[in-house]
């Protein structure tokens, strides 16, 4: 099998390209710079820039599956043109993937699965979301993501399975929400945000790559959430990352209104309520490998050092 990877360098991207390996999967991958592409038999870059519509069309060559992540960053504050940005990298790398598998005939792709967000979904501290869901939050984000997956609706016209995986609070060492959360708790002045009672749909870097090839393997259609089976209000979560720091939280929740003040529109991220169900996914045949949210943030920095490891490292590990 070979799977062609679009933002196969980010964090998800490097995640599941570790897993494509480990099981002796291929990998393709689309890279915006030409420096920074590489070939080996089981790793080979192709140049692309979706802004243009430009793609090496060499990239599509023995490819069973398509797994696409690319996309600008939404944790950067919203200026009205890096709002553009956020909405056009998704938009223009979906479109450049669908002009270019027009031009080619008897093509080998089976599955298409591409990232979305749970973003979608209103903001609520009472509902419980699944993939039925109609109603679209009312955000700039929900805008976008509406807007995202319907241009990934428009693969379907190619005749293989496209399956959209909308993506929550990724927990990882390197890279996500995780290591920003525990620099201030470290510093002794980490704190949840608002009341802290709002849902915070998470889910392990491993387990989403294993949801996104399982996705590609098994032909998925249609949209499912790419979020752990429980979900954890902002003060539970800020609360067990103190304890693995074992440091104390002794400052009061922050207001909206002092975050809006530091990041703008972008604050809004921090005080959105998406409580998200994972059974679609679980009864399609997918196991979930962390379900606990102490035991994740344990398991992310044991992987971390290679061993199993105690308090006292793990917080090491959190400070470094």
């Amino acid at each position: 099998m070979r799977i062609l990877i679009s933002g196969a360098t980010g964090l998800i991207g490097r995640e599941i390209v570790d897993l494509c390996h480990s099981q002796g999967i291929s990998v393709n991958y689309l890279s915006t710079s030409k420096d920074k592409i590489v070939s080996r038999d089981n790793y080979k870059g192709f140049y692309w820039n979706p802004s243009s519509g430009e793609i090496d069309m060499d990239c599509f060559n023995e490819v069973d599956a398509i797994i696409n992540l690319a996309g600008s960053s939404i944790s950067q504050r919203w200026t009205s043109g890096y709002k553009k940005e956020i909405m056009s990298s998704r938009i223009n790398t979906v479109r450049t993937l669908y002009h270019a598998l027009e031009k080619i005939d008897g093509h080998s792709i089976n599955s298409f699965v591409s990232a979305s967000a749970i973003g979608i979904y209103p903001n609520s501290l009472t509902s419980y979301y699944s993939e039925d869901e109609r109603e679209v939050d009312q955000s700039f984000l929900g805008e976008v993501v509406l807007a995202w997956e319907k241009e990934i609706d428009s693969l379907t016209s190619f005749g293989f399975s496209v399956a959209k995986i909308r993506i929550g609070l990724v927990m990882a060492s390197d890279g996500g929400a995780l290591p920003e959360m525990a620099k201030p708790i470290k510093n002794y002045i980490g704190t949840g945000f608002g009341s802290g009672e709002q849902w915070q749909s998470w889910i392990h870097i491993r387990d989403l790559a294993r949801i996104f090839l399982f996705s590609a393997e098994n032909r998925l259609q249609g949209t499912y959430n790419g979020v752990g089976p429980n979900p954890v209000t902002n003060n539970k979560l800020i609360k067990e990352i103190a304890k693995v720091l074992e440091r104390p939280l002794l400052l009061p929740n922050i207001p909206k209104f002092v975050m809006k003040a530091i990041l703008g529109e972008m604050s809004y991220i921090l005080f959105a309520s998406q409580r998200v169900s994972s059974k679609k996914i679980e009864e399609e045949g997918f196991v979930f490998h962390h379900k606990n949210i102490c035991k994740t943030l344990e398991n992310i920095y044991d992987r971390e050092n290679g061993k199993k490891t105690p308090n006292k490292l793990l917080q090491k590990e959190f400070l470094s």
